[in-house]
């Protein structure tokens, strides 16, 4: 059993694709920095000093504890706010959006690299003519 684990994680796609998979993770946190920190800032100066990750739609107003006079008993516990927080939905969509078309680009590139490596193999002669040149071959002899 341990053999055949090992033979499975150590296969080269299984590991191609752990090192896939790595990078796209290390690849969306930089194009979400982007997008955050570059792109989202630049849009909301240029619209008027906006910043998207504060539009939202307020649904119940939180609350801070209420706490008894003596300052260890807690009469009313803190209510968080609950809000729909479209602004961030805006940027995470900006976020995918580029992510999205950047992978398009790259897997795009890799189809049109394997066609052209496809395109340059010579072709293999099908068997009716690897078995005609036999028969001129033994013809010759």
């Amino acid at each position: 059993m341990l053999k055949q684990f090992k033979e499975f994680a150590f296969k080269g796609n299984l590991v191609d694709m752990a090192v896939g998979i790595i990078i796209g993770g290390a690849f969306a946190t930089v194009v979400k920095s982007l997008v955050s920190d570059v792109i989202m800032p630049a849009v909301g100066s240029i619209i008027g000093d906006i910043d998207f990750t504060k539009f939202k739609h307020i649904i119940t107003n939180g609350k801070p504890a209420e706490i008894a006079p003596d300052g260890k008993t807690v009469l009313t516990p803190a209510v968080e706010e609950v809000a729909i927080r479209y602004g961030q939905f805006i940027t995470e969509t900006i976020s995918f959006i580029i992510l999205a078309f950047v992978i398009f680009i790259i897997v795009k590139k890799f189809i049109a690299a394997f066609e052209k490596q496809e395109e340059e193999k010579p072709e293999e002669p099908s068997k009716q003519e690897v078995l005609l040149a036999e028969i001129r071959d033994a013809l010759k002899k």
